[in-house]
């Protein structure tokens, strides 16, 4: 297959990484200090399910020295979102596939207001990954899955032909037909991990060891759930303590890439976590105090580091 990646980071670094071992035509979108160091480098891939290092990289800022591909893994950040679908267009035929591969509930509807709502198709990924240097992408533990499905539940020709790349390229890949509801799934998971390891810069181990923290924990996981409940018929009544339960399995020291790109000094994806989920709050009259405090608190840092001010 014809793969773009479109966002080089730690998810579309490690996915597009095994696609390229498998023999797949990959190229990655990429900008910055990435794209200097796929370009100079190639990509190396640390992890427990295989190391690799693959030079050189096909890998460009302009999408149309790429040319039309069968399928886009779409893997931006999502305050990068519109911007990035806008610049699809060079990477599209008749019949190319863009799955969004974010975690959030409606960047994938801002993709299709700019490439049209058949080619969208959603997805949803479970890796613990981080970029440890330009070129390097470290995947902690062994889970690594990508979930995807056509909001239509249709069976696409290329969404199959994905999903047969992935498992050949020895990805835990599944098509499913209630793509909505695993990506809402998700989100109150997500949503509850970022805001709180992002406010507390605490890992999720130290969050639930903690009872007062634990119960802010749960308190952000009910207020998400109480809003998906509302928009997404399907998901299950106890989403959150299901939620809650699966974080208690997770490693000590896992943090949310939102908490990784605050220490960082990077933009984070507050408006599209807990800032989506006091919104949607607000539209069904919803009360979302937890979220509503992890957005004032954190918003400050949406745009990256705060410059610093001299004392009047």
């Amino acid at each position: 297959m014809r793969i773009a990646v479109f966002g080089a980071g730690a998810l579309g670094g490690y996915f597009g990484a095994r696609l390229l071992q498998a023999g797949h035509e990959v190229s990655f979108i990429a900008r910055g200090a990435q794209l200097a160091a796929l370009r100079r480098d190639g990509l190396r891939v640390e992890s427990a399910l295989g190391d690799a290092c693959l030079y050189p990289c096909v890998v460009s800022d302009d999408p149309a020295e790429v040319g039309p591909v069968d399928v886009v893994l779409f893997m931006v950040k999502l305050y990068d979102t519109a911007a990035a679908a806008g610049a699809l267009a060079p990477l599209l035929d008749a019949d190319t596939a863009v799955v969004s591969f974010q975690n959030g509930v409606d960047g994938w509807q801002r993709i299709a207001e700019a490439v049209g709502w058949r080619r969208v198709v959603g997805g949803v990924a479970y890796i613990f990954a981080d970029i440890r240097a330009p070129g390097v992408i470290r995947h902690s533990g062994t889970l690594a899955k990508l979930v995807f499905g056509a909001f239509d539940g249709r069976r696409g020709e290329r969404d199959e032909a994905l999903a047969r790349a992935l498992s050949a390229a020895g990805v835990d890949a599944e098509r499913v037909e209630d793509i909505a509801i695993r990506i809402w799934e998700k989100f109150v998971l997500l949503s509850a991990v970022s805001g709180v390891t992002a406010l507390t810069r605490l890992p999720i181990g130290h969050v639930l060891a903690d009872p007062c923290c634990a119960a802010l924990f749960r308190d952000a996981l009910g207020e998400t759930a109480a809003v998906g409940l509302a928009r997404c018929p399907g998901l299950a009544p106890d989403i959150a303590e299901r939620q809650f339960a699966f974080a208690r399995s997770l490693p000590q020291g896992m943090r949310a890439s939102m908490l990784n790109d605050l220490e960082r000094g990077r933009p984070i994806e507050l408006e599209d976590l807990s800032g989506a989920v006091v919104r949607l709050g607000a539209e069904l009259g919803l009360a979302t105090p937890v979220h509503g405090a992890i957005y004032r608190a954190l918003h400050p840092r949406l745009d990256g580091a705060p410059v610093a001010r001299a004392a009047a």
